[in-house]
């Protein structure tokens, strides 16, 4: 049985840290190779070039004409490129914030997705404070956050912290700071609780 994890959450949750931090026990875990899919890492390079011929600026990442026209195919290609991995035997570790897909329970709809009742589903969604957030977005200097940085009242107003339905079969992980326990019942749940 191939897995298909994603690891979602806003902007400085630790969701790529986290990650990185799970995947070897996970493959340990579920005897299954895994490859890692983070989104930054994928279209990071690729959205700065449209960005930056589109606007000037290629560290831009939030502005309207980007959630307009580059995220959602951002997001297509990642799970694309997942789906190919999971038709050959491998399992998938997806890492991006994903939360519009969140709120909606898109990444529970197996027909959106296009993954079949053969492979395991989780959804993890990582959080943490909007001030700590905020502070280890400053502390990474990344220029792709400059946007977010630069209009945080605009951007502050998406995040959310999933509650009522939306949280069913969400697997919840409080990511400020996690101990060694967290982290070894985070991947428990993971590998012994697939959403089928």
């Amino acid at each position: 049985m191939t897995r298909l994890v994603f690891i979602c959450g806003h902007a400085g949750t630790g969701k790529t840290t986290l990650a990185k931090k799970l995947i070897g026990p996970l493959m340990d875990a579920s005897a299954s190779p895994f490859c890692l899919l983070d989104k930054d890492t994928l279209y990071g390079s690729y959205s700065a070039a449209v960005m930056g011929v589109l606007t000037g600026n290629p560290n831009d990442r939030d502005s309207p004409l980007f959630l307009q026209h580059l995220r959602d195919a951002e997001y297509r290609g990642l799970l694309d490129t997942a789906r190919d991995n999971l038709e050959l035997g491998v399992s998938a570790l997806v890492v991006g914030p994903l939360s519009r897909e969140v709120r909606e329970r898109r990444l529970f709809d197996r027909a959106w997705l296009g993954v079949g009742a053969n492979v395991a589903l989780q959804v993890v969604w990582v959080y943490t404070s909007e001030e700590v957030a905020h502070r280890r977005i400053v502390d990474r200097g990344n220029p792709n956050d400059a946007y977010k940085l630069a209009h945080w009242d605009e951007y502050r107003q998406r995040r959310f912290v999933p509650s009522g339905e939306i949280c069913e079969d969400l697997l919840m992980f409080d990511n400020t700071a996690p101990t060694h326990a967290d982290y070894e019942a985070l991947l428990a749940r993971i590998v012994g609780e697939p959403e089928l």
